[in-house]
């Protein structure tokens, strides 16, 4: 057993926070954002389980600008 860390993206869908894992592509959610990143890690957990995988790079991630007409 080992320990790994993974990417947890989240977005606001009505009264929900919607949370992935890209690297393993589960998603789960939560009414509060703590509650979504609980039930992603729990839901990734259970996924590895049956479907283990091989070590994964690490994702950049960052952020950009774009214009856009109103």
């Amino acid at each position: 057993m080992s320990i790994r860390t993974f990417t947890a993206v989240l977005h606001k869908e009505d009264d929900l926070y919607v949370s992935e894992c890209p690297e393993v592509g589960t998603v789960s959610q939560g009414y509060t954002i703590e509650e979504a990143i609980s039930n992603l890690k729990e839901a990734t957990e259970l996924y590895l389980e049956e479907f283990p995988i091989e070590e994964i790079p690490k994702s950049l991630m960052t952020t950009f600008e774009a214009t856009v007409n109103a």
